[in-house]
């Protein structure tokens, strides 16, 4: 008798073969696919750019002294002598437009720097010893939560004399809370799963427990306080400038928009383009900030 012929099971189409193997995507190659997905990230990613850009080549391409009266005083905007016009001493708007940008772009990014370095050390170790160390820190941090941040900072700065280094550290002290109670909310989180546990099992120290098996899991929210913080920091430090206590030596927008307040009416032109600069700059960081929290959240991912 005759066996029937066996004949082997195809596979529906479309289907994947059993054989193939299945590709997962790194999260990081994942949230920076979804990064460059966002238009409102990409947006703020080329306005940042190009003000770096004029900030850190202008000088390079147009060498010049910010303070140099370059102008008869009060010159109005796309004039011969200056192109967008000049302040009340005759100094070129555009020039210290151009030089301004270094000391806030450079403020703001290490207040935002040291700012996030102090709340995430106080933060992780809250969250991961808890008990007395956590109450400690945290009495701390709610001190320098509900103290008058700016008024705190004019005074360091009064103290030690505007300069940038003072306005700087005077910045980054008074800033940190925000991120220290999220860093804290993170490690609570983290520190009693299985990965966790699995590193106590086998050895490992509280130091690479805290920083390199906690830390990097809780970085992506982290990431997006650290990027808004930078926002936060060029706004405060164009806030001292405004009342005077930047340093008169360095020139800012800050500094441009406070030395010239007083001729706002006559000379709107000198307020008004470091103002735009600031504007468009803190946008351009919200921007960003906003689009790696869409990428950097999983739940977010998945809409």
């Amino acid at each position: 008798m005759t066996q029937p012929a066996i004949v082997p099971a195809v596979p529906p189409a479309g289907a994947a073969s059993p054989r193939t193997a299945l590709k997962v995507e790194h999260p990081t190659v994942e949230a920076l696919r979804m990064f460059l997905r966002n238009p409102s990230a990409i947006v703020g990613m080329a306005m940042l750019l190009a003000v770096l850009l004029i900030s850190i080549a202008g000088p390079i391409v147009y060498p010049a002294d910010p303070f140099e009266i370059r102008a008869a005083p009060l010159t109005p905007p796309f004039s011969e002598d200056a192109w967008l016009g000049s302040d009340y001493l005759g100094r070129d708007v555009l020039t210290t437009l151009i030089y301004g940008g270094r000391a806030t772009l450079l403020v703001g990014a290490v207040a935002a720097l040291l700012s996030v370095a102090i709340g995430i050390t106080l933060g992780a170790f809250a969250g991961y010893y808890g008990g007395r160390i956590d109450n400690a820190l945290m009495r701390i941090t709610e001190f320098f939560q509900v103290l008058p941040a700016l008024l705190f900072a004019m005074v360091v700065v009064t103290l030690f004399s505007p300069s940038l280094i003072t306005v700087t550290l005077a910045i980054g002290v008074v800033s940190w809370t925000g991120t220290a109670r999220l860093t804290r909310a993170e490690f609570l989180k983290y520190r009693g799963l299985e990965f966790v546990r699995a590193e106590r099992a086998i050895g490992a120290g509280n130091a690479r427990i805290i920083w390199k098996v906690i830390l990097p899991n809780a970085l992506p929210p982290l990431v997006v306080s650290a990027t808004l913080a930078v926002g936060a920091a060029i706004l405060f430090e164009a806030g001292l400038s405004f009342l005077g206590l930047g340093d008169p030596n360095q020139m800012s927008w800050g500094l441009m928009i406070g030395s010239s307040r007083q001729y706002v009416l006559s000379c709107w032109w000198a307020v008004a383009f470091p103002g735009a600069a600031i504007f468009i700059t803190v946008l351009a960081v919200s921007l960003i900030g906003d689009g790696l929290n869409d990428a950097l959240n999983p739940k977010l991912r998945e809409r």
